[in-house]
């Protein structure tokens, strides 16, 4: 057998180029493969992780997935705000514990902005239970103070007392930025592998404060003077999310039914996990095509892989009838195709892996970045190695085709010579 592995080893270093170009087949075929896999299995580790131990998020009324995304994931935008006033009323039902208030509609430099106060530092958990930290400086105290989410101060290069500028909307340009009320940077958070990186946060006193004299997304009338402004000017009257966390669980069902039959505005009250899985049931069409894609991709590799086998074994039949002269036997000559078949697959699916890491290396910022995923570069899974191994036993199906008619050459086949 280990003649025959080296024979295959040498016939493959004769024909260089065309095994190459199957090897290179095969690699990317597995990368796109794992590669859809992985991004998949991380995105919904990513999403999941976001949010932990909240018990309902409260919104305007629209569907949950909308709400999920927009209070957590700051994808998207809500319906309608919902009234300081009911806020206040629901965050002191008997069943509450705690509340964090959410505005959003600002932004800077396409992060966005955070409107809350001190209890999403103390009540906020991620991952596995996880409390946010600071890696420098502490929570705002003052109107003009900020927060940053620890991608916001990598990327942008902000360090403790910087000042920024926040913009009105999520269009970060000249015309609609409050620059005359600039905000200076007193704490940086630990990354979180979250939208929290990505946020800019403020209190709920600063986005009144900067809405002073704004109509409608337009500056109408006398902006806020930072010296000069009262508690009733700061005074929140709208918000556009709220999250809550509940003394039992068991009351969470009493609660949302209270909720989304609140008499003096229409909301809407979710529990992220339904949520959750009713967004991974719309998104389950998407990975089951990008799953068959990526195995069409496959197939088409192995028959590219298979092609160049059966071209080169009609080029190869004197070599055939060498070796069957040499004392080779019929079964020596299926073990020889069936080497080189399974060589190819095996150090082309080696090769996709290795090209995978090396995307996923290169790729991780920018996906990070543009989406807010953070995709974890980690072994992998034994699902995925399954999916090779269903990789490596094509490949073996595939040489098997090119075998068989090796097989089958007779030794006069291969001495006679075609006209």
């Amino acid at each position: 057998m280990t003649a025959i592995i080296r024979l295959a080893w040498q016939s493959l270093l004769n024909r260089k180029s065309t095994a190459l170009l199957t090897l290179l087949t095969v690699a990317i075929s597995v990368t796109l493969l794992l590669g859809v896999e992985k991004v998949r299995t991380q995105a919904k580790s990513s999403f999941a992780n976001t949010i932990s131990s909240t018990d309902l998020i409260v919104g305007s009324r629209s569907g949950q997935v909308n709400l999920l995304l927009y209070s957590v994931f700051r994808i998207g935008n809500a319906t309608n705000n919902i009234g300081w006033d009911s806020y206040q009323a629901i965050s002191q039902h008997p069943s509450v514990k705690w509340a964090i208030p959410i505005s959003l509609g600002d932004s800077h430099r396409g992060f966005r902005v955070i409107g809350t106060n001190h209890a999403y530092f103390e009540h906020y958990r991620y991952g596995d239970k996880q409390p946010l930290t600071f890696q420098q400086g502490e929570a705002f105290d003052r109107v003009f103070e900020t927060v940053l989410g620890a991608d916001v101060a990598k990327s942008l290069g902000y360090q403790l007392d910087d000042e920024i500028i926040i913009a009105h909307g999520l269009s970060d340009q000249a015309f609609n930025r409050h620059d005359n009320l600039p905000f200076r940077v007193v704490g940086i958070l630990a990354p979180t592998g979250t939208p929290v990186d990505r946020s800019v946060h403020v209190s709920l006193a600063a986005i009144e404060a900067i809405h002073i004299g704004w109509e409608s997304g337009a500056k109408l009338g006398k902006t806020a003077d930072p010296n000069n402004l009262n508690s009733e000017q700061l005074a929140p009257k709208q918000i556009t999310a709220f999250m809550l966390g509940l003394k039992s669980r068991i009351q969470t069902f009493a609660l949302q039914r209270y909720i989304n039959t609140y008499k003096k505005e229409p909301l809407s009250a979710i529990m992220p996990g339904l949520a959750l899985h009713e967004l991974w049931g719309m998104m389950s069409v998407a990975e089951q095509a990008l799953l068959v894609v990526s195995g069409f991709v496959v197939v088409a590799g192995l028959l590219g892989m298979l092609t160049s086998l059966l071209t080169s074994l009609n080029e190869r039949r004197r070599e055939m009838a060498i070796l069957r002269a040499m004392g080779a036997k019929p079964r020596h000559v299926f073990s020889l195709l069936i080497c080189e078949a399974c060589a190819l697959v095996a150090f082309g699916s080696l090769l996709g892996i290795g090209l995978l890491y090396l995307l996923l290396w290169l790729g991780q910022p920018l996906i990070q970045n543009h989406f807010g995923l953070l995709i974890n570069i980690t072994p992998l899974s034994v699902y995925e190695w399954r999916l090779i191994g269903f990789v490596q036993l094509a490949g073996l199906l595939v040489g098997a085709i090119p075998a068989i008619r090796a097989y089958r050459y007779s030794l006069s086949d291969g001495m006679t010579m075609r006209m």
